[in-house]
């Protein structure tokens, strides 16, 4: 019900919309009403006593109710279809939204493949419990009132027989529905487990063709789809289960109509029309019955994929877990960690213990150590894509933990080894997230980043379509995007995580320079693979198992005969 309610709240803006939806439903059962009332006539005045005035009226009534009914169904549908849809579009714009700012954290312990499938499949089911609560549940339900209304001023007594069964179909109705919703809930879960693995095998498809793995992608893709058509077809048979169900319960109900209705037309105590007529709305009341119990497995789907996105939607943002009020104002550069231990959730040993480092305006601070010691963890602390677990982060003094995100990111700059391009112009992701800049502006950085040289050789120049991530693009090419991207940032303070270890020897020369240009100015923490890139840094911290087991030069280090002096001799 919580769920349900949470739902209904998206209507809210189209009230207006859904009231005039919810007269056109009353016109539609009212006009249902008088189909049935009509049969008493039809049997009565032209059979039976031949009325030519009648034969004349009936068929005219008859075309008319047709005419005005089809009109207000139309009108009906048509609101109906338009609130839906921009349901699903609300919904769909929120749950995005939301998702661009949930913490990174979120982002890493839930596949994309996943959130991808909330976003599109669960939502648009949304639509469906508009549609089906409207549509079907409201209409139906007036069609039922009238109906019931019809009947009972024909003959009450006969009508108590032809309603007993109403109370007998509501539990059948009520517990399939409750069926049908664990069972959507397990079958939106599979359909999520196909998204994510649709999504990670055609991102990694050169992997897959490089190790002649399609057949194992296939196998697997098959396994997956198994699992969620046995899902699927759990329910459609709860599904296809409803309607005879109702249909055997309402066939109780006009066995004893006929039976009763007969002996009373044999005692002619009613007069074949008026059991014709009441027949009739009999027959056309349980129609109606059958469909809410249709819109009801609707309705119970829609609230399995309420569920699911619920439960997205109430994870706490960013902002919202963000303490920080103060905006910090633009920054000199200096950057201190004291005495900064962080853990991963859920993990006993900490990614960073006790760390202790300055960097001044200006300063170049490299970060090396073996795979797994924390140089990746280092640089999104300051970034504050985490906060630490103890300790503080101060930039001019003040803890980054008291300022907002917004304006400590939007002086950091960040160039990381996978680089993300975006599906689009080379211009467009030069000057991403600045569409006030000038295409003298763009030139200029890319030229800083010794980018211009090959982009004016497409043929499209800074107007090319570079592809999803680039892949039109070298590793090379990409990287220099990325350093021109981060030039027209302008940070202050600058993070360079690995950002030429996948490059040849050519490539990371280019890279290189390009950085060298960046750097200029920024005080910049550079993660490095290759210790030949970082012998020039102020100060080189070496990491191991989370601690800082050395700190100095590149000389200096060498000297001492540690973790650096062997990494150093592993590189050759």
């Amino acid at each position: 019900m919580t769920n349900y309610l949470r739902l209904l709240a998206y209507l809210r803006p189209y009230w207006k919309r859904l009231a005039i939806a919810v007269v056109c439903s009353a016109f539609v059962s009212g006009f249902t009403g008088m189909y049935a009332y009509l049969a008493r006539p039809v049997l009565d005045d032209i059979f039976i006593n031949k009325d030519m005035q009648m034969l004349i009226i009936v068929p005219l009534a008859l075309l008319a109710i047709s005419l005005f009914k089809g009109g207000f169904t139309y009108a009906q549908a048509y609101l109906m279809n338009y609130v839906g849809l921009r349901v699903v579009a609300d919904v769909r714009d929120q749950l995005y939204e939301h998702l661009m700012r949930l913490p990174l954290a979120f982002h890493i312990k839930n596949a994309s493949g996943r959130l991808l499938a909330r976003v599109l499949d669960d939502v648009h089911l949304f639509q469906e419990a508009v549609s089906g609560m409207f549509k079907d549940a409201v209409q139906q339900s007036l069609t039922v009132l009238v109906l019931v209304g019809v009947v009972f001023y024909q003959n009450w007594k006969l009508a108590l027989l032809a309603v007993v069964v109403l109370p007998l179909s509501i539990y059948p109705m009520l517990r399939l529905g409750k069926r049908l919703r664990g069972i959507a809930v397990t079958g939106q879960e599979r359909i999520a487990d196909l998204a994510a693995l649709i999504k990670e095998s055609l991102t990694g498809i050169r992997v897959v063709k490089a190790f002649v793995r399609e057949d194992f992608e296939a196998a697997r893709f098959h396994d997956v789809n198994k699992k969620y058509f046995r899902a699927t077809m759990k329910g459609a048979q709860v599904a296809a289960f409803t309607s005879p169900v109702m249909e055997f319960v309402g066939s109780i109900g006009v066995a004893a109509v006929v039976w009763y209705g007969g002996y009373l037309v044999i005692q002619d105590v009613m007069t074949p029309g008026a059991f014709a007529s009441f027949l009739t709305a009999v027959f056309l009341l349980y129609n109606p019955i059958r469909r809410l119990a249709h819109a009801n497995n609707t309705i119970q789907r829609a609230l399995a994929a309420a569920q699911r996105i619920f439960s997205v939607l109430d994870e706490q943002p960013e902002h919202v877990l963000d303490h920080g009020r103060r905006v910090l104002p633009t920054i000199r550069g200096d950057i201190e960690l004291r005495g900064v231990t962080f853990y991963y959730a859920d993990t006993e040993t900490p990614a960073l213990a006790g760390i202790d480092v300055t960097a001044g305006v200006g300063e170049v601070v490299a970060l090396v150590g073996h795979s797994g010691s924390g140089k990746t963890t280092f640089v999104n602390l300051i970034a504050r894509f985490y906060d630490p677990t103890e300790g503080s982060i101060l930039c001019d003094g003040c803890d980054i933990r008291d300022v907002s995100l917004s304006s400590l990111r939007q002086q950091i700059g960040m160039v990381s080894q996978d680089v993300l391009l975006f599906e689009g112009t080379i211009r467009s992701n030069i000057a991403y997230g600045r569409d006030d800049l000038g295409m003298d502006e763009v030139v200029a950085a890319a030229e800083g980043a010794y980018a211009h040289n090959f982009i004016a050789r497409l043929p499209e120049g800074y107007d090319s379509i570079i592809g999803e991530n680039g892949v039109k693009l070298s590793g090379g090419e990409r990287q220099r995007i990325a350093v021109a991207r981060a030039m027209l940032r302008n940070p202050r303070v600058l993070i360079l995580d690995e950002a030429t270890a996948a490059l040849d020897t050519e490539s990371e020369q280019m890279v290189q320079l390009a950085l060298a240009n960046l750097m200029k100015g920024r005080t910049t923490f550079v993660v490095a693979h290759r210790l030949s890139t970082i012998r020039q840094a102020d100060r080189i911290v070496v990491l191991n198992q989370g601690k800082i087991v050395e700190i100095g030069g590149h000389e200096a280090l060498l000297c001492q005969d540690g973790v650096y002096t062997q990494l150093h001799r592993i590189q050759g």
